[in-house]
């Protein structure tokens, strides 16, 4: 029989569609991907076309290498189509005495994550994705102290299906001076959990997660991966941090470290089993005002683009899922690091 299963963190229902449902290795993708060269001269983001970004914001250089020139080995960049720009007013104006608006300002900014055309954090060496992960809390932290700002969010669309429009690999990362209605939303759903139960629901769902064990995909030193009791998607997988930090940018180097070579193994799994899907990778953090709370707690999801979103899911909110998350968890465990 179906079953409707609740999330304790968002409070959002989804129905597993048993009668639907396939083995996981029926989600096993039967296709051959496009051949990508190291190196293509027309791309903005590979080595010898500096010239074609903004300049950087960051980078991690070999030897004596020069800013903005080859002998990178990752670079950060203001996207150079940003939704958002770096100056304006942050004053809100009402429109037609009804509506809100406001200057676009924000900060949108590529981490070019490789100096090679054809590879990705499943396929990179460790300490490339470490580097990676490195790069995301020392911007994630500048931006922090600039002050102007709500929020970060910093997330990897792998794939057209995820809504890539380059193939050299990169992640993304935008501040934004509001808090969205759906972060907002968390938040207060975590609040609520935290003023019931006395304990954050993030934290609470570790150590479920750690007693039943079913659904647990890797159990690292600082990190538990698992596929969420009320998954909305196929092989939807969480990375949850077992010490309790409302923001990203309060982790330690080695932490980050840590994180890096978890997300890596993980995504190989997905990769190797699934052939590459298409997936969305997005870092959940507090608004900075809400940096040290008790109720929130941050963590990175991975979201495989198994499925598509139709008619239902839209006018519902309610996902329909044909993947046991018990299932999936098993099929892609890791023994522990």
């Amino acid at each position: 029989m179906p079953e409707l299963r609740q999330s304790r963190v968002t409070k959002d229902w989804v129905i597993i569609a048993t009668e639907r449902a396939k083995r996981p290795d029926e989600f096993r993708l039967e296709r051959q991907k496009k051949e990508l060269p190291e190196h293509d001269m027309k791309c903005p983001f590979c080595p010898g076309n500096e010239h074609m970004t903004p300049a950087e914001t960051l980078a991690f250089r070999s030897g004596l290498s020069t800013p903005n020139g080859p002998g990178w080995r990752l670079r950060v960049v203001p996207n150079k189509f940003s939704a958002l720009v770096p100056t304006g007013s942050f004053q809100r104006h009402p429109v037609d005495g009804f509506y809100r608006r406001m200057d676009g300002i924000g900060i949108h900014e590529i981490i070019i994550e490789s100096p090679q055309h054809n590879v990705s954090p499943a396929t990179m060496p460790e300490t490339q994705v470490e580097e990676i992960f490195l790069a995301y809390r020392e911007r994630y932290n500048a931006i922090w102290k600039d002050g102007r700002f709500s929020m970060v969010i910093i997330f990897r669309n792998h794939g057209p299906s995820a809504g890539t429009s380059m193939e050299h690999p990169h992640s993304q990362l935008i501040a934004t001076p509001i808090v969205p209605t759906h972060i907002r939303h968390l938040l207060e759903e975590a609040m609520r959990y935290f003023d019931d139960h006395g304990s954050c629901v993030f934290c609470d769902t570790v150590s479920v997660e750690k007693k039943v064990r079913k659904r647990i995909i890797l159990e690292a030193e600082n990190f538990l991966v698992y596929a969420p009791y009320a998954s909305q998607s196929p092989f939807e997988t969480i990375v949850m941090p077992k010490k309790h930090y409302a923001c990203f940018g309060s982790i330690s180097e080695q932490e980050a470290r840590e994180l890096a070579n978890v997300v890596r193994v993980v995504l190989q799994q997905i990769h190797e089993k699934l052939n590459d899907p298409d997936y969305n990778l997005v870092i959940h953090t507090a608004p900075f005002k809400d940096a040290n709370e008790d109720f929130y707690h941050w963590h990175v999801q991975i979201l495989p683009r198994l499925a598509t979103t139709a008619g239902f899911e839209l006018g519902s909110g309610i996902h329909i899922t044909t993947a046991l998350p018990e299932e999936s968890a098993k099929f892609l465990r890791i023994e522990k690091q």
